[in-house]
């Protein structure tokens, strides 16, 4: 078998040219006004409600609606001929962005995804904030090292992500970023970061009820394979979505991705991010392997009726429009019906093989941003 080494850079000497794609904002987009939200909900699938239940709730997340379907209503629904019994939840008061639903399935298809490297095509990442990672690195190691539970654990890695160190350092000019950390498991993938020196309101709201103190998720990153161009051109075209940059590199010479993708020497992938015009939160982020051949792929194990993260939600006030868009795309969406809520509603998978629950906007108590503005922070 060829050095993957070798062959990555041989790669990365023809891709660097381009990497400058990813330092700046793609070119003014026409897109659909759809009044998509950000991501809504990451849904997880569980064979164990009462565990995912108490686990996510150290995390700050308490239930907010229980609802039960049938085998059969969830086959009309779902398209998984299982009973179904889903639990919706929320962390603190913010309910625009950043849920999370547990999808009890009495029958499960199978495990999922499963535990595996972050460059495993198939993967799906939930960001959230801390006020204190290495807290976070301390309990999951402990889980990993004497609890016997599988988790992949990367250590905390700082970035100065919006270039805001300037000068000298000292006690007085103090570096400012973020620290981030990757954890993955058999059931979910956590990313966690902590702020240093600055925050953005309205993106990542810790409250005193959440005993890790952790955040609502923030943003969700996707580990896909195909041209990221193409296969996601439809978050812009149907869904509305602003395009961050254009498809460009990261690599392992950033400490960043290195640490939390577990990048080896001369590895790199395809990024894109999205936003929401309506939502600074709730952001997405989509990745690509370079040279797909030495990448691990599961995907076939990223499908409804699984365990593990498999399935995604936004909300919009034009879900008739929507549904129109992803009709001409040819995405093949479900008809329209009422999900388990008995919320207006309706399924589809994009050519990047995520799949999408689009749900019919309700009033909300928390109303999300729409500008990110940071804010200078004194420690």
């Amino acid at each position: 078998m060829p050095n993957r080494v070798v062959l990555a850079w041989r790669t990365v000497l023809f891709f660097m040219f381009v990497m400058v794609l990813s330092l700046n904002a793609a070119a003014e987009q026409v897109i659909p006004e759809t009044g998509i939200s950000g991501v809504y909900e990451v849904m997880v699938g569980t064979d164990n409600a009462e565990a995912q239940i108490a686990y996510f709730g150290e995390f700050g997340f308490t239930v907010v609606a229980t609802e039960k379907l049938s085998a059969k209503q969830a086959k009309r629904i779902y398209g998984v001929d299982s009973a179904l019994s889903s639990y919706r939840l929320q962390n603190g008061d913010i309910d625009s962005h950043g849920l999370l639903r547990i999808l009890a399935w009495d029958k499960v298809l199978g495990e999922g995804v499963g535990i595996a490297p972050p460059e495993t095509v198939g993967q799906r990442m939930a960001v959230m904030r801390t006020e204190d990672v290495y807290r976070l690195d301390d309990v999951f190691a402990d889980m990993r090292n004497k609890g016997g539970e599988p988790w992949l654990v990367t250590r905390p890695v700082y970035d100065d992500l919006y270039g805001m160190s300037e000068g000298k350092p000292s006690l007085h000019n103090r570096r400012v970023g973020v620290r981030e950390e990757g954890m993955y498991g058999a059931m979910f993938n956590h990313v966690f970061f902590q702020r240093y020196g600055y925050s953005i309101p309205g993106y990542g709201t810790i409250g005193a009820h959440s005993p890790l103190r952790t955040s609502e998720f923030t943003h969700h990153d996707f580990n896909v394979k195909g041209d990221l161009k193409v296969v996601t051109a439809y978050y812009s075209e149907v869904l509305g979505m602003k395009s961050e940059n254009e498809p460009a590199i990261d690599g392992e010479w950033q400490a960043g991705p290195r640490k939390v993708f577990q990048m080896e020497p001369g590895e790199g992938h395809w990024y894109r991010g999205f936003v929401s015009p309506n939502n600074i939160c709730g952001k997405l982020k989509f990745f690509s392997a370079v040279d797909p051949a030495f990448v691990r792929d599961r995907s076939d194990r990223q499908r409804l009726g699984e365990k593990g993260i498999t399935l995604h939600s936004f909300t919009t006030p034009k879900l008739d429009y929507v549904h129109s868009l992803a009709r001409k795309a040819d995405l093949q969406p479900s008809k329209i019906m009422k999900n388990e809520f008995l919320e207006r509603s309706f399924l589809f998978t994009g050519p990047d093989g995520v799949t999408w629950q689009i749900i019919a906007a309700r009033p909300t108590h928390n109303k999300p941003l729409k500008k990110l503005v940071l804010e200078p922070v004194n420690h």
